[in-house]
């Protein structure tokens, strides 16, 4: 069994060799995953109607979803990330080195920044910012 890897409107996702991505990940439309990345079981990835961005040495846990807006707004995750499990990231950015918990969700324009952590089953609204090195 394969991940399931599909083009979205002519653009097929890019994803670096050394990157781990689980049979069962659907990856879909305008994606990037960065080198030694893991992509793990059922989790879901859509660039339907914008971009979405994963760095290097990310760990995208299973049953996560990462989604995007049309009107401007992409999900960036950035170098050294941990997603737990069941998190919803929706177009979002998480900078370098910060951590969202399992069954986090971080909605439309916040950011997390660099060392951030938001806990386990939290909800981080739209446009939002977790500065950096802090617990939400």
């Amino acid at each position: 069994m394969a991940a399931l890897i599909l083009p979205h409107h002519g653009i097929v996702p890019t994803i670096d060799k050394t990157a781990f991505i689980a049979p069962n990940a659907a990856i879909i439309g305008d994606v990037e995953i960065g080198a030694e990345s893991s992509i793990w079981f059922s989790c879901t990835l859509r660039g339907d109607v914008n971009v979405i961005r994963v760095g290097k040495r990310t760990n995208i846990q299973d049953g996560t979803i990462l989604h995007v807006q049309s009107y401007g707004l992409g999900c960036y995750v950035g170098d050294d990330v941990t997603v737990g499990h069941a998190a919803l990231l929706h177009a979002c950015t998480l900078e370098d080195r910060s951590f969202v918990g399992m069954q986090a969700c971080v909605m439309d324009g916040a950011v997390v920044e660099t060392h951030a952590m938001v806990a386990a089953g939290s909800l981080v609204t739209p446009g939002k910012r977790v500065p950096a090195g802090q617990l939400w």
